[in-house]
């Protein structure tokens, strides 16, 4: 009998998994640099928000959406292969990893709220092996997952984050190359494709005036079309402790703001 209902148990769980309604995750980058930025993290709805660092609003929307229970990531700038402008902190080809760790801990310390990094850019830098491999290790030690943005098909991340043992996820979507109402809706509608036949799917967008709007209109709609929308962290293995930054050594104490 106790076989029968450990049976019966493990069937039931493996339905309600089968059943469960798809899930996709909404990282909403390039957080910091506008006031308006602001707007994009009160929208009532369980987006993440990946925050660049040292940039005149980038700490007050992490700390805004930290206390509205939503998921902050570091938005990290890494070089491009077209010699973009990074922003400061930047990690570059030519950095030591010394001078790697120092600015990625620099960067962590202006967003403590942090749970994990994606890259900023990073064309060039995600497409190398030593530091990648140095950034992974840090990583590792910060217990912080990396969401690889795939600014490049010669990204080392999935190596180098199994290597190092570090939590990896991956872009499927931009949602907003275009900001049309017409291409938002055709990339919205490919997320959702990719999440019913993979239960999960990750999107990636910024703080444009047309994508508020866009988003604004339509993620109160998923409810009815089967699909939840969580944060970031909702698609981590359980494996995975999820802690912010500034709860980690080395910072020195939690944020108190």
């Amino acid at each position: 009998m106790p076989l029968f209902r450990a049976l019966c148990l493990s069937l039931f769980c493996v339905s309600s998994l089968a059943f469960a309604n798809p899930r996709i995750a909404i990282i909403i980058d390039d957080i910091g640099y506008q006031r308006a930025d602001l707007k994009m993290v009160e929208l009532p709805h369980a987006l993440t928000y990946a925050v660049l660092p040292h940039t005149p609003y980038g700490r007050q929307a992490a700390r805004q959406a930290s206390r509205s229970q939503k998921d902050v990531m570091l938005h990290m700038p890494m070089e491009a292969s077209q010699q973009n402008a990074l922003g400061p902190g930047a990690l570059t080809q030519h950095m030591s990893r010394q001078q790697i760790r120092h600015s990625l801990q620099h960067a962590l310390d202006d967003i403590p709220y942090a749970i994990g990094i994606n890259n900023h850019m990073g064309s060039l830098f995600t497409a190398l092996d030593k530091p990648m491999a140095w950034t992974m290790e840090y990583l590792q030690q910060r217990q912080l997952f990396f969401v690889d943005s795939l600014t490049t098909p010669q990204s080392t991340a999935k190596k180098y984050a199994g290597q190092y043992g570090v939590t990896l996820l991956a872009r499927h979507v931009f949602l907003d190359n275009e900001l049309t109402e017409a291409a938002l809706e055709r990339q919205f509608k490919q997320l959702l494709q990719i999440a019913r036949r993979h239960q999960v799917a990750i999107a990636i967008g910024h703080p444009y005036p047309e994508t508020y709007r866009f988003l604004k209109r339509r993620l109160p709609q998923l409810e009815a079309e089967g699909i939840e929308l969580v944060g970031i962290s909702a698609l981590l293995p359980e494996s995975h402790a999820v802690i912010a930054a500034g709860f980690t050594a080395p910072a020195i104490a939690a944020p108190q703001e």
